[in-house]
């Protein structure tokens, strides 16, 4: 049997991004969203979620991308940049990481502050990952997997692909030699393209294999205003319409695909 979940991320980040999640899971076929906890849209994304109780939930931890944290910035100043917010992306995370600028309690700190707020919330929560996939870096994920347990929850995502799936994307080389990177960190803490089409994603959905796969992908309602804002290079409307695409339902259905969340595992 093919399972497949479709995970949106990022819900709570912006109004845009949120609105752009529930339309694709309410007239397409997104059946799960990650929640950031200490985005500004957080609280909309919560009654939203309430709304919509077939959204599966998941809790995308964030440690990165511009967004403040939980807790105040006198408690978790090794996290945050002059402005009082995170790192912009996971390589100056990584850096800052790596070279022993991180406090091990300050990030143990915040990572449980967002899961309990997460939780506090009443959603039931069906799985945990993390913004621009920090939670895969090596000397991280023993800690998320710890916090996993002791919060009982029981799905991770492994964001894993296979290092020559492409689904019919023609990557670029800084594009393959990223996601191989990312696959092998995947890989490490197991022991897509960015620009989601029609096109694209009917392709994934004729090449899925049997057992679950998912799909990670970041749709919104306007490109336009939420590019400003956030230098990711996201194609928001565009990968919206991939999963209110009427061919693509059709697909779903025809290869006999069984849509889930991870709350369904």
């Amino acid at each position: 049997m093919k399972k497949l979940i479709v995970n949106a991320d990022d819900f709570g980040l912006h109004t845009l991004i949120n609105q752009g999640i529930i339309k694709g899971h309410r007239e397409g076929f997104i059946t799960s969203t990650s929640i950031m906890p200490s985005a500004d849209a957080y609280e909309e994304a919560v009654e939203l979620a309430k709304a919509n109780p077939k959204l599966g939930i998941g809790i995308h931890l964030t440690l990165v991308g511009g967004v403040k944290s939980v807790l105040l910035k006198e408690q978790v100043p090794s996290l945050l940049d002059a402005e009082g917010r995170f790192l912009p992306d996971y390589v100056a995370f990584a850096k800052r990481f790596y070279t022993g600028g991180v406090k091990g309690s300050e990030l143990e700190a915040e990572l449980r502050a967002q899961i309990e707020k997460a939780l506090a919330s009443g959603l039931n929560i069906t799985h945990i990952d993390s913004h621009q996939h920090t939670h895969v870096l090596p000397g991280m994920n023993g800690l998320v997997r710890k916090l996993c347990n002791e919060y009982n929850i029981k799905r991770e995502r492994i964001p894993k692909e296979g290092y020559t799936f492409s689904g019919g994307f023609q990557a670029g080389l800084g594009r393959k030699i990223g996601r191989c990177g990312l696959s092998f960190c995947a890989a490490l803490a197991a022991s897509g393209a960015d620009k989601d089409d029609a096109e694209l994603v009917g392709n994934i959905i004729r090449a899925l294999p049997e057992g679950v796969s998912e799909i990670m992908t970041h749709p919104g309602l306007e490109t336009a205003p939420l590019a400003k804002l956030y230098a990711w290079h996201y194609t928001w409307e565009t990968e919206l319409a991939s999963y209110l695409d009427e061919s693509n339902k059709a697909l779903i259905k025809e290869k006999s695909v069984q849509l889930a969340n991870f709350g369904d595992l």
